[in-house]
């Protein structure tokens, strides 16, 4: 089994905005359309989207989803400002028969989630690599388990880690 993690494309601080309804930058959504064209031509391509009901996280999959051509999505509101337990309480809802996942989400929860998910080791030998998790970045995680209900912490591998930067004319916050 594939976890996908992806924060939000960056996003915008207008005055007298909530915090759940801030929209994505430009450069926001110029890198979430080029993390869902990524996915695309890496073969990362999700059996369900996870995805947090604030604007920019749903922004965020609505650029990204139309090089993915057709993943089915759900929103769900436990995603937003959420800790790694709860994080990871969702992933253990998934049925059996989606073998990879994505979690559009935001930080510090998704970072602290693949952090909870990595072993020690694994941790230690992707620290340099992830030592941030900036928006739009996209952490691909292998899980060591049968069935989602069963993904406990220590249980992964860091399959690979993206940032817009690292894909060229990124976006590094």
């Amino acid at each position: 089994m594939r976890l996908l993690l992806l924060r939000h494309g960056k996003a915008a601080s207008p005055d007298g905005i909530d915090d759940g309804d801030r929209p994505l930058t430009g450069r926001g959504r110029d890198a979430s359309r080029r993390m869902g064209l990524y996915l695309a031509q890496q073969g990362l391509v999700p059996d369900l989207a996870l995805v947090s009901a604030a604007r920019r996280a749903q922004e965020t999959w609505s650029l990204a989803e139309p090089a993915l051509a057709g993943v089915p999505a759900r929103s769900d509101a436990r995603i937003y400002e959420a800790p790694p337990d709860r994080l990871l309480a969702v992933v253990r809802e998934v049925t059996p028969e989606i073998g990879t996942l994505l979690m559009v989400g935001h930080n510090p929860g998704l970072e602290e989630l693949l952090r909870m998910l990595l072993s020690r080791e694994e941790r230690y030998a992707a620290a340099a690599t992830m030592a941030k998790f900036p928006t739009a970045a996209l952490a691909a995680v292998d899980l060591a388990a049968s069935t989602w209900r069963a993904v406990t912490p220590g249980s992964g591998s860091l399959h690979r880690f993206v940032t817009p930067k690292s894909l060229g004319r990124g976006e590094e916050d």
